[in-house]
């Protein structure tokens, strides 16, 4: 009986351990971006690029920011691995120049689910 719980536990080991290995990971290129100083009545956007260096297809479930001036879009298929993917960020400017940080959360299937970007800079007068 003693054999059997120790073998029992040995596969289960072997197979929790083969099924987190298998999850789809991000690889960004960059994951803050310094926009520097901006007009404060243009808009302005940059691309965070990502691979996915895991063996699942990569699923972006949610992308949402800290607040409407900031408006993401991002692949919306799954990314096999290997194949990049990408999360457009556009920050538009309201109010009086200040410096500004944000940050964009994304939900995935991922073996790290969530992960936050940033972006960050300061709007300037005309």
């Amino acid at each position: 009986m003693k054999k059997l719980i120790i073998l029992l536990t040995f596969v289960l080991g072997i197979t929790v351990t083969s099924f987190a290995q298998n999850k789809a990971e991000f690889k960004f290129e960059k994951e803050t971006h310094d926009f520097g100083k901006i007009p404060l009545t243009s808009p302005v956007s940059v691309e965070f690029k990502f691979v996915n260096v895991g063996d699942e297809p990569l699923i972006l479930t949610k992308v949402e920011t800290t607040c409407g001036c900031t408006v993401p879009t991002y692949t919306q298929t799954p990314i096999k691995k290997g194949e990049s993917g990408l999360i457009k960020v556009t920050y538009t400017p309201a109010g009086s120049p200040l410096p500004f940080s944000k940050s964009i959360t994304i939900n995935s299937n991922a073996k790290t689910p969530t992960k936050v970007l940033y972006i960050k800079g300061e709007t300037v007068g005309k």
